[in-house]
């Protein structure tokens, strides 16, 4: 405990030293600004200003930019945003979305002909989108007037609204006249972007921070702060320096430091469902992983619940399948209880000592908090006493999707296993894009390439579902298949922390999976 507590203090001492060299934005000592680390931890995606290509930032990217539709603060339910309300049919094939009168930033009217763009680029995966293979459903948008946008379903979608609610709405205008496969290297992301959100981008400052400006022709009214800063950090215990130097108000947080702020009356404690299932994958294109019995021994040989209480100190759920929610999970299912000597058993059954033997495996993330690396070091300290050696590599986020994305023929050995996290709620269509043989990239998130017959149907038959009473029991086929076949080790599902100054006044933060988007209305964030 004392060699943590000193090896801590050294650690922030050194992150506040480099916090001070800093270029501290002008405009924040004469206007009331708001300064965070929102791209800080899961959730975040630092310095990604393209919402087609991200996997998380959503908390920032919804400042400026909107999508159609929005989860609300608590979310429990979608509600509209740029779309004022939506009707489905019944048959759930047509969509019809009533748009909302507002401006883009540069004061040129917004128009379903934007909707009807944006819906297309994102279809496209020769723009960089990671939402072609997700809306694939779509089989024409309509925009019969300038108010309305019709959306014709090829089959029934059950997770369409949750994934349109990250598809942030782009100025036809501006982008209409670039060539797709030129977007995802456009300067004009991080230089130019323009949206409908309560704040205006007003400049990026190389690996430093982004500034907004407030739009005092907001349609929900002029926000109540004239700037919102996003200041990057190299990790969360650097933001957490800054946090506590009052230099931010606001920043993601682990939950060993979440403690420390505990009783504080100059901060509060947000905590929450983190909605994501931590997994470790195995990458199917890989021999090592064909046998299920192989797979089935990871999990016996993992002490979950140890982790949980020690690590997470009981802030988690272990998850059996891709799910925790009560209402998801059937009866039946495989604990995976933790017995190394069932692990070993399983491994000599199917030829451990032949396939890989004590030949080190590479194990990728993109996790580079403190905590994440106690996990790994963890999990690899149990699985080499079965006689699995996986050794930990840690990258960051644009280079692990730099690598599990890679189009053509990759390099699977550098990728066999993975650490990872996917959205499995609140709606629990969000990990059909990572198991889905449906969705293997470039068009979906199927990183692990997995094409397991019964899975992908699983699947299928729940997103086409449109009988809500009938909706849980498919859902719960899918938990019972990914319990049996074990496309992925499932490890836990989380709870997530953030902390604010006290000092915020109607701030809303929640720990949604991605970051959101969620309807935060940062419009009446204020600061005393």
């Amino acid at each position: 405990m004392h060699i943590r507590t000193i090896t801590r203090a050294l650690a922030v001492s050194g992150l506040l030293l480099g916090a001070t060299a800093l270029t501290a934005p002008a405009m924040a000592q004469d206007a009331k600004t708001i300064t965070g680390g929102f791209d800080v931890g899961p959730g975040g995606f630092p310095k990604n200003f393209n919402p087609l290509a991200a996997t998380g930032g959503f908390t920032w990217l919804n400042t400026y930019l909107e999508p159609l539709v929005i989860f609300n603060a608590e979310l429990s339910a979608i509600e509209g945003a740029l779309a004022a309300d939506y009707t489905v049919s019944p048959d759930q094939l047509t969509y019809t979305f009533n748009l909302v009168e507002e401006t883009w930033h540069d004061g040129e009217a917004f128009t379903s002909a934007d909707v009807k763009f944006t819906i297309e680029l994102a279809q496209n995966a020769a723009a960089g989108s990671v939402f072609a293979g997700r809306l694939g459903a779509i089989e024409s948008v309509e925009a019969p007037d300038d108010r309305t946008v019709v959306l014709n379903l090829s089959q029934a979608d059950g997770g369409l609204l949750s994934i349109l609610a990250q598809v942030m709405i782009l100025p036809e205008h501006e982008l209409g006249s670039v060539a797709p496969e030129s977007l995802a290297t456009s300067t004009w992301w991080s230089t130019s972007p323009i949206g409908t959100g309560p704040f205006k981008f007003t400049r990026y400052v190389t690996d430093q921070y982004v500034e907004l400006a407030a739009d005092t022709d907001y349609r929900n009214g002029t926000p109540k702060v004239e700037r919102l800063i996003n200041r990057y950090f190299e990790n969360p215990a650097a933001a957490v320096a800054a946090l506590r130097a009052g230099e931010i108000q606001f920043t993601y947080v682990e939950p060993e430091d979440a403690k420390t702020f505990e009783g504080n009356d100059a901060f509060r404690v947000i905590e929450g469902d983190s909605f994501v299932v931590n997994y470790v994958g195995f990458n199917q294109r890989v021999d090592l992983w064909k046998d299920v019995r192989v797979r089935q021994a990871f999990m016996y040989a993992i002490d979950r619940n140890a982790i949980i209480e020690s690590l997470y100190g009981g802030a988690a759920k272990v998850a059996n399948c891709g799910y925790v929610a009560p209402h998801l999970v059937p009866d039946g299912l495989n604990d995976y209880a933790y017995d190394p000597e069932k692990a070993k058993a399983l491994l000599e059954e199917a030829g451990w000592a032949e396939i890989n033997g004590d030949q080190p495996i590479t194990w990728l993330t993109y996790y580079n908090a403190p905590q994440a690396a106690n996990v790994m070091a963890a999990v690899q300290a149990m699985l080499a006493q079965v006689g699995i050696n996986v050794v930990p590599r840690v990258v960051d986020v644009p280079t692990y999707n730099g690598i599990v994305y890679k189009e053509g023929t990759p390099d699977w050995n550098e990728f066999p296993l993975v650490y990872a996290g996917l959205q499995n709620g609140p709606n629990p269509a969000g990990i059909n894009v990572g198991l889905n043989k449906s969705q293997l990239p470039p068009a979906g998130a199927n990183i692990m390439r997995i094409e397991f017959d019964d899975l992908s149907a699983a699947f299928d038959a729940a997103l086409g579902e449109t009988d809500p009473s009938q909706v849980d029991a498919r859902w719960q086929d899918v938990c019972r298949v990914m319990n049996e076949e074990l496309p992925w080790a499932t490890m836990w599902v989380a709870n997530r922390y953030g902390v604010a100054s006290s000092d915020l006044v109607d701030f809303v933060w929640t720990p949604a999976p991605a970051g959101g988007p969620y309807a935060a209305h940062p419009e009446n964030w204020d600061i005393q």
